[in-house]
């Protein structure tokens, strides 16, 4: 057997035993319930407003599928890829993967979907960037805020379903080392 799929096999065997001991946070009825709240007030506010929904990737994708298709007004949608993390348990400096494009940003109302809002660097990040494209208005929404005092200046969401404890959490999105973000409950790694 190669190195590489020896690796592979470690990582994989690594993933299924956190899940095995992972501490379940917030159960799949709880995270709909949370989609179902988070799409009614993206609603409210809206509506009327035909905006640019922007999916933060990874961790965004799955929180967009499931608001989105809650939604029943008019949007667009694209997306922006940022990340402090590549891949391991601690942040890092941003790595802007792809960057979002002035083209359709200006004079719009910009609604940003991410997983989770934790120190909030990439958030903070992400919000600068979009600005300088002159939106009409731009908001965040999370499916988490993990509850800590460690946020960075000006980190916030205007959205969020569902608060976490200050813990590695995975699932819904948010992955442990790029497993499990398929996961419908939200979990939280057995002493972290």
């Amino acid at each position: 057997m190669s190195e590489t799929k020896i690796n592979e096999a470690a990582r994989l065997a690594d993933a299924r035993a956190v899940l095995r001991d992972a501490d379940c946070l917030h159960s799949a009825a709880a995270v709909q319930s949370a989609y179902d709240r988070l799409a009614k007030d993206i609603t409210a506010r809206y509506a009327e407003l035909n905006p640019l929904v922007l999916t933060v990737m990874n961790g965004g994708l799955i929180p967009t599928a499931e608001i989105v298709k809650r939604l029943t007004f008019g949007f667009e949608q694209d997306y922006l890829h940022a990340t402090r993390y590549r891949g391991a348990t601690s942040g890092g400096g941003l790595y802007w993967k792809r960057q979002p494009e002035a083209i359709g940003i200006a004079g719009r109302h910009v609604l940003v979907i991410d997983d989770i809002l934790d120190e909030g660097y990439t958030l903070v990040a992400i919000r600068k960037a979009l600005l300088e494209f002159e939106p009409a208005s731009l908001a965040v929404a999370t499916l988490c805020e993990k509850i800590h005092d460690r946020r960075a200046p000006g980190a916030q969401a205007e959205f969020v379903g569902l608060q976490v404890e200050d813990r590695y959490v995975f699932g819904c999105g948010m992955d442990y080392k790029e497993y499990w973000r398929q996961l419908p409950g939200i979990y939280a790694v057995k002493g972290l």
